[in-house]
């Protein structure tokens, strides 16, 4: 008679703590794993681990799966990395608390800010609630591939609470402050793991003005934080202007002083201020030497990557008018017309007419951030390898190098602009910061951006680039690199049941052929509701992920089981 429900044998383990790998089995009974090390009785069901790794399943803490959940249980792509849990809410945007007449504003926020595209959201979202804890009670009664945190957003309060004037960010009287400072203090009560805010100008609304919240005062933050305080839990999350992240950080550590609650913001290196990030570590050292601990940096494993090619939001001839006839086409057609020499001419010899915006001529025109992806998808390329690089050795515009790259396979092609972290054309500021102590990994936006960015598989990544492949710096131990996508992950949101495998620990566990875990080849593909387009990336070498202890992929393709639920609050360790 079988001892446990699962026994994974002969693994090399990596239990998420740091602590050097072994070799030893793992036995699984209900949700949680019961034993470490060898184990003795026989499981009902058995996996032969021998040359696998055998790690805890990652805790990805910055995405928006927001109305993707209402839609997909499987949270694709997070669940085919070995994520086993996600958190939503990030970045100020999200569905709750909403008024019906308000639900087409939220779907715009969240299409302006994150590039999910509205008609998917307006047919696939299935609106349950109004409240936020309404909104958990809807996660709640599904099933998933991965568990849900949730995290209060500051633009569905703000026009929650304060309608039009929310929106156009006019300042919060006391009694708004107060109605979202008890508004927030409910949905602690009802589950929520934390409250994020937007106040970055990257972040505008489809009109081009800044997100509900991006101009709120000191009073109106620290009158909302005042809710996690007083519930004693909870992570206040902030997207903040690069460039001004320096300036804000002097709030933000009182903020963490006051409260006592965990407080979070982007640390990422910018082309015009590359040495910016150093600035922010250096600050984070000083609040450590104060002995403030609870302010971190959220930093992104790779460079924050656009990808751009005939079928992505952008991309070189986006704003051409030379290229406009063809933009409407279906994508055959235009590849078609794409093909033909005279009409390559008439675009590559055209002008980037200014109507993105800065920012978004500074994306288009600059060729020596991008880089042809090929066959074989390199993250961390040489400047050499540049369409910019590449023109000057060839003899071509930079235009016609691009234009002839993004036709290859068939049209689908693709560059890579790494957008942040790589202003010194290599990962030496993603290095730093990764190997900080008052930092985490997070921003890999799974959910978001669809149009453009493809990060959801940075759990993936992380294993294949930094403990293995790694060629233009220096490696990090795999033991290291489990630890900070599990243990510090989870515990940074409170969630101390999850991210090491010991005894009474709950039972997420990824089984990992490393040596030839791989990435498939970023493609557009048309799966969301209503027809619409999203990138996606896949992994091999997945042979198993385990969520509460239940098999949720094996051999890389989902099993149909989904054991996933919300996650109500923090959790506490066994």
């Amino acid at each position: 008679m079988a001892t446990h429900d699962l026994v994974i044998r002969g693994g090399t383990i990596v239990d998420g703590t740091g602590a050097p790998a072994f070799k030893g089995d793992i036995a699984i009974d209900g949700n949680r794993i019961t034993a470490v090390g060898t184990v003795a009785g026989d499981g009902r069901e058995e996996y032969d681990a021998t040359g696998l790794l055998v790690t805890p399943g990652f805790v990805d803490i910055h995405t928006h799966y927001d109305a993707q959940a209402t839609w997909d249980p499987w949270l694709t792509p997070s669940s085919q990395h070995g994520v086993t849990t996600v958190v939503i809410g990030n970045c100020g945007v999200g569905f709750a608390p909403v008024k019906p007449e308000a639900r087409n504003e939220l779907i715009d926020l969240m299409e302006a800010v994150e590039d999910i595209p509205g008609a998917a959201m307006h047919e696939g979202i299935k609106w349950e609630w109004e409240s936020f804890p309404e909104f958990l009670d809807a996660l709640d009664k599904r099933s998933y591939a991965a568990d849900i945190g949730t995290q209060m957003p500051h633009c569905a309060l703000r026009v929650y609470v304060m309608g039009a004037r929310g929106i156009d960010n006019e300042p919060a009287t006391p009694a708004d402050i107060a109605k979202m400072r008890d508004l927030t203090y409910d949905a602690m009560q009802a589950g929520a793991l934390g409250f994020s805010t937007s106040r970055t100008d990257l972040h505008n609304t489809l009109k081009g003005d800044p997100v509900p919240g991006t101009l709120a005062a000191n009073d109106e933050l620290f009158g909302i934080a005042d809710a996690l305080k007083a519930h004693g839990s909870g992570v206040f999350q902030i997207a903040a202007t690069h460039r001004e992240m320096a300036k804000e950080f002097d709030w933000m550590l009182r903020m963490a002083k006051e409260t006592g609650r965990m407080v979070t913001f982007q640390v990422q290196q910018i082309d015009e201020a590359p040495d910016l990030y150093k600035e922010m570590l250096d600050l984070l050292d000083g609040a450590r030497a104060e002995g403030v601990t609870n302010i971190r940096g959220q930093h992104s494993g790779r460079p924050v990557g656009l990808l751009m090619g005939w079928q992505t939001s952008i991309h070189p001839f986006t704003a051409f008018p030379e290229y406009r006839p063809y933009s409407l086409l279906p994508f055959a057609e235009r590849i078609e017309k794409l093909k033909d020499p005279k009409v390559r001419a008439e675009i590559c010899g055209g002008a980037n007419v200014d109507k993105l915006g800065d920012f978004g001529r500074f994306i288009t025109t600059s060729f020596h951030k991008m880089y042809p992806m090929g066959e074989r998808e390199n993250y961390e390329p040489s400047p050499d390898d540049s369409v910019g690089a590449v023109a000057a050795r060839q003899g071509k515009t930079p235009a016609e190098v691009a234009y002839d790259a993004m036709m290859l396979n068939g049209g689908e092609a693709l560059l890579y602009f790494p957008l942040f972290g790589y202003s010194t054309n290599d990962y030496t500021a993603i290095e730093a910061t990764l190997r900080h102590p008052q930092t985490g990994i997070s921003l890999a936006d799974g959910g978001a951006h669809v149009g453009s960015i493809c990060d959801g598989g940075t759990p993936t990544f992380m294993l294949t680039h930094w403990a293995r492949d790694r060629t233009r710096g220096a490696k990090f131990p795999v033991e290291d690199i489990i630890r900070i996508q599990t243990k510090d992950t989870a515990e940074q949101y409170g969630l101390f049941d999850r991210g090491v495998l010991k005894a009474g620990m709950k039972a997420d566990v990824n089984i990992i052929d490393f040596d030839n875990l791989s990435f498939t080849h970023p493609e557009m593909r048309f799966d969301l509701p209503a027809g619409g387009r999203r990138l996606w990336q896949g992994a091999h070498g997945y042979k198993a992920t385990i969520l509460s202890g239940v098999v949720v992929t094996k051999d890389d393709a989902p099993t149909g089981a989904l054991p996933g639920k919300l996650i109500r609050g923090p959790q506490a360790a066994a």
